[in-house]
Order: C-alpha cells, then structure tokens, then sequence
C-alpha cells in the first residue's frame, strides 16, 4: 500500500470528522488540517497523533490552498468546505498536482425562465467542463465523495453490477428521526447547505426525457426506514446523484428525495417568503451582508450538537428493476449511522460522521491503488465491491432490504 499525504481544506464538523476517522488507519502519512479559523484546526487535531497537523488557510485563495499543498507535498487534497469554495480549491489541487475529493459538488443556477421546467447551470457542471485538462494530465477529481452524494453512488453501481440484470429506477432516500435536545429548531447539517438543496429546483432523470426540473418538495411518497426510524414522507430535493449516477449507470429513471417532515419544509418555505434564503447582499447600517449568513450565524454549529442529539440517520439507494434471473425485483441498500455510538466512537455526530466516513474510505482506496482513474469522476465510476468491505472493516457495515415500504 502506497501511504499518502493529505491537505485538509475546513476544520468544520466533516473536516475535523475526517481527521478522526483517518487517525485509525495506517495508509495516512501526514495530514495537515486547515482552516480560516486556526484555533478550529488547531482543535481538529489537538487529540490525534503526531500525523496530524493544524494551520491557517483561506479556501478562497488559490494560490495559498496551492502553496499550503506543495509545503505538505500532499499527494490529495479533501474539500471539506461548503461549494461556495468548491472552484478556489479544485483549481489549487490541479495546479498542486493533487488528487481531488470532495463531498458537494460546484453549485448550480437555476435556470433564469423557466426554473420548473428546465435545467439552468446543473451541479457540478463547472467541474465536469474541465474534465478533459485533468484526463490530459493524468489527474484524479474524485468528485460528489461524501455520504449522498458519495456512499448513495457506490450502491447504485454494487445493484448494476450484482442485483439487477435491468435497472427502472434508481432513487435516493434519506431520512433520520433525529431529536436534539434543547432546541425548538436546529439542523444535523450545514443550514447554508440545506437551503441551497432543498429551495432550487429539483433535478430529475429520465431517459426519454433527459434531466428536466420540477417545483421544491415536489411529489411526496412515505417511504419505511429501516432499523426502527421507520415511515418518513420523503420529497424531492436538488441533489447531485441525479446528474452523477446516469453517467455510468444504465437506468429509466433517478431521483432523490429527503425526509424533512413538515415542520422543516415550513421553515425553509417562511425563509424563501421572507427572502432570507438570499445569497445576495443587502445593506444593513453601514455593512452589506447576506441574509443566508446571518440565518447561518444565528443557528447553532451543527457539529457541537452532538452531546444533545439522539436517534439514527439513514442514507441508502433504492433500485427497481428485474434481478439476475429476470424476475422483478426491488432492493434498498443502506446506511445507518447511530448518533449515541458515532459520538462514543469519534466524538462526532451522526450526520457529519456519515459523510465524514467516505472520503477516507475513497482515498485508502485510492492508495492500495484499487481504484485507479483519471479525469473528474463520480463514485459509481469505480467498483462497489473493495469500498463496502472497507465500510464494514471501520465498523460501519452496510444493509440490505428486500422489497422495502414505500407508497406515493
């Protein structure tokens, strides 16, 4: 096995998350955790062995992101940021020479007449265009390598290659009954994150009709969780499995869906009324700020929530189709992260350490060099088998079930 050196970009709950789940294995050299702020670097490191270092970044500089990783020598950079930085720090690690992982891909914009209808700028389009420069030079953009996208991906393409001899429909589904004490509203995740996704226009796939977009929370369906979560209804949500998966993966149909419950999507529905999901500045006195960041700023870090947080979140991918012997068949295949036990383990929450998990799982991979590749890929690019294996070697095995509850 080839051991690596790795730049960390963002000390947030994911970056500090991926420290602590790198730490337990050998594959890792030297990672170098950074941050705007360095005494949350400084912080993500502070209990990990002498591997682990802390200092000072702006993602938004390019030519910083490229100098912290020359100093390092790193062999990979991780994107811990939100896409806000996406771009600065894909264009450091190409400059770097760097292999490139991130778990959001660049943002989209919808499109400017008929955002319902019609596809605009899509995720991750603004990576995928410089696809052919890191083809040419040899180069890995390992992008969309978190939970969902990420870990969704892999199961879509362990169903291709294993369960389904024809595939209908491949749809995410993801859902929690997570409660935090304290709290009459406060999300497991990055809130800037989540109004990005949940208010622009879902993207769908069809195969007769291409990608097309439809209205936020459209066509609700119950779907049943497993391991005691249980029924949640499920809506559509912008996410960019739908764009990634058909690229490698033959199917009919791919959606994902969220279960957000009511009390969620009236909150995000009050912030798009009152304009505070905005992006753009406005002037406030004598400061121009945006009204995302001040509703970000005003609710609780989702990574210190931990400690006041119980219950389980679920990410999985179900597949519909006909099996191997071409009999109909229809397969979830999922993950389940327990908060109670990711905090005893890692210190981190559920949600954070769900996404944190993938990117590390990906670069072992990617050191033993058993998966192998070049260009600006998505998860489902690589096989399924090695990765899942890993998952269950960091003790957080995978499930399966057959013909799961689902009724829209």
């Amino acid at each position: 096995m080839l051991r690596v050196r790795v730049l960390v970009v963002g000390a947030g709950g994911v970056g500090s998350a991926v420290a602590a789940v790198a730490a337990r294995r050998d594959f890792v050299t030297a990672m170098a955790v950074t941050d705007l702020d360095p005494e949350r670097a400084e912080r993500a490191v502070g209990r990990l062995d002498e591997r682990f270092s802390a200092a000072p970044l702006d993602a938004s500089d390019v030519a910083a992101v490229n100098q912290a990783a020359k100093e390092l020598g790193a062999d990979a950079m991780v994107n811990a940021c939100d896409p806000r930085f996406n771009e600065p720090i894909f264009e450091a690690a190409f400059a770097a020479g760097c292999t490139y992982l991130d778990m959001a891909m660049t943002l989209s914009k919808p499109h400017p007449e008929r955002p319902h209808e019609l596809t605009g700028v899509t995720l991750g389009e603004a990576q995928f265009a410089q696809a052919a420069q890191w083809q040419e030079k040899g180069q890995l953009a390992l992008v969309g390598m978190g939970v969902e996208p990420g870990m969704s991906d892999v199961f879509a393409r362990y169903a291709r290659d294993h369960l389904f001899s024809e595939i209908d429909e491949i749809g995410v589904r993801d859902g929690a009954n997570l409660e935090i004490e304290g709290y009459a509203f406060a999300p497991t995740f990055s809130i800037w994150t989540t109004i990005e996704e949940c208010l622009n226009p879902p993207v769908i796939y069809e195969k007769s009709r291409g990608f097309y977009t439809t209205e936020p929370f459209s066509e609700p369906e119950t779907f049943n969780f497993p391991e005691g979560i249980g029924p949640l209804e499920c809506v559509n949500v912008e996410h960019e499995e739908v764009l990634l998966i058909p690229r490698v993966i033959d199917c009919n149909r791919v959606t994902f869906k969220y279960g957000l419950g009511d009390e969620f999507i009236e909150v995000l529905r009050t912030l798009h009324l009152l304009g505070l999901d905005s992006t753009k500045k406005v002037r406030v006195g004598k400061v121009e700020v945006a009204p995302r960041d001040v509703v970000a700023a005003t609710l609780p870090d989702p990574a210190t929530l931990g400690d006041r947080m119980h219950g389980k979140t679920c990410a999985g991918t179900w597949v519909k189709g006909r099996g191997p012997d071409g009999s109909e068949r229809e397969v979830y295949l999922y993950h389940v992260a327990d908060n109670d036990y990711c905090m005893k383990e890692y210190g981190a929450q559920a949600v954070v350490l769900q996404t944190a998990l993938n990117p590390v799982i990906a670069l072992e991979l990617l050191s033993s060099e058993t998966w192998e590749g070049a260009g600006v890929l998505g998860p489902e690019a690589f096989p399924a088998d090695s990765f899942l294996e890993l998952l269950a070697d960091y003790g957080m095995p995978h499930g399966i079930d057959e013909a799961p509850e689902r009724e829209t």
